[in-house]
């Protein structure tokens, strides 16, 4: 399992040195499932290691999980423990399907105190079923060893014993291989804050929501205008062309009239007062920001609504933001 990070950059590396024929496989989150965006990154990163990449793109599967995580959340809404597990789960129906006899991942024991305690890996292999057949390279001298090592498929004595949670030996491996890596990250989504926020609001209000609601708790600015009621607008470019991908029949689409502005989506039952106080909000964002009243159209099934409005002050706005 490949994220292009340095710990799997470096199982990769060091199962191709001990002669194995390494399929780098990519999860990508549903967030950015169908988004248009090529991977360009995780490509690079397997075409410097002479890998052949296969990506999956998540969805219904994952958010099912996501929902009712059996080992719980982290921090935030990280079900990392049952992540593993989904993956893995998947992992392994593909290396049946193409004939491969293992998996290898990047992870190091004790780096992730969610997912990578020593007793979590243990579960991880319980209930993924692959107990000996998952190797964990970076940490292999420190764990039993597995079937592929037992079999003589990897040399053992060339794994590697990292532990815990620093990376000093990891950027020491890199440099010494001259291997490429991008810097490290905030980490997956759903260990943000704020994302997080989003995503218990969304659960509380609408817990049968939908993977188009899903997806959008990781872009734009949320605004909760009622229990049923939520207002999206757009940041930059980029996000408008993303919410208006995830743009649903019963939705409102909510543009400025005569002045550049964002992209909106309100989605839940509404009525007018409601709809020209989501228009106010847009207004907020749009270049007309300072006018005292500003053009836009409540767009549904055809329909056009226009409101001309005072836009809303911040005060009004951090009243109903998420």
């Amino acid at each position: 399992m490949f994220s292009g990070g340095l710990d799997s950059t470096i199982a990769v590396h060091l199962l191709k040195s001990l002669g194995v024929d390494v399929t780098a496989l990519h999860f990508v989150l549903p967030f950015y499932s169908g988004s248009g965006n090529d991977f360009g990154e995780i490509k690079e990163s397997a075409r410097r290691l002479n890998v052949t990449l296969r990506i999956e793109e998540e969805g219904e599967e994952y958010m099912q999980m996501a929902k009712t995580p059996e080992f719980g959340y982290g921090k935030n809404a990280n079900p990392c423990l049952d992540c593993r597990i989904h993956r893995l789960i998947k992992a392994a129906r593909i290396m049946k399907e193409t004939g491969a006899m293992f998996i290898a991942t990047g992870e190091v024991v004790g780096q992730r105190p969610m997912s990578q305690r020593r007793d979590c890996l243990d579960i991880i292999e319980k209930k993924t079923e692959l107990r000996g057949l998952l190797l964990r390279p970076l940490s292999a001298k420190l764990l039993k060893p597995t079937i592929p090592e037992t079999n003589g498929w990897v040399d053992r004595s060339g794994l590697l014993s990292i532990g815990g949670r620093g990376r000093k030996d990891q950027i020491a491996y890199a440099k010494h291989h001259g291997l490429s890596y991008p810097s490290p990250g905030g980490g997956c989504i759903l260990t943000n804050a704020q994302t997080a926020l989003r995503f218990d609001d969304l659960r509380k209000n609408i817990p049968d929501f939908s993977l188009s609601d899903f997806k959008l708790i990781a872009y734009g600015r949320h605004f909760r205008l009622n229990p049923t009621l939520r207002l999206i607008i757009a940041r930059n470019d980029a996000e408008n062309a993303f919410i208006e991908k995830m743009l649903l029949p019963d939705d409102y689409q909510i543009v400025t009239i005569d002045v550049p502005g964002p992209m909106s989506i309100l989605r839940g039952a509404s009525d007018e007062s409601l709809l020209e106080l989501a228009c106010k909000i847009a207004a907020r964002y749009c270049k007309a920001r300072n006018e005292k009243l500003t053009g836009l159209s409540a767009i549904k099934k055809g329909k056009t609504c226009t409101f001309e409005v005072c836009p809303a002050n911040d005060e009004e706005c951090q009243k109903y933001r998420l």
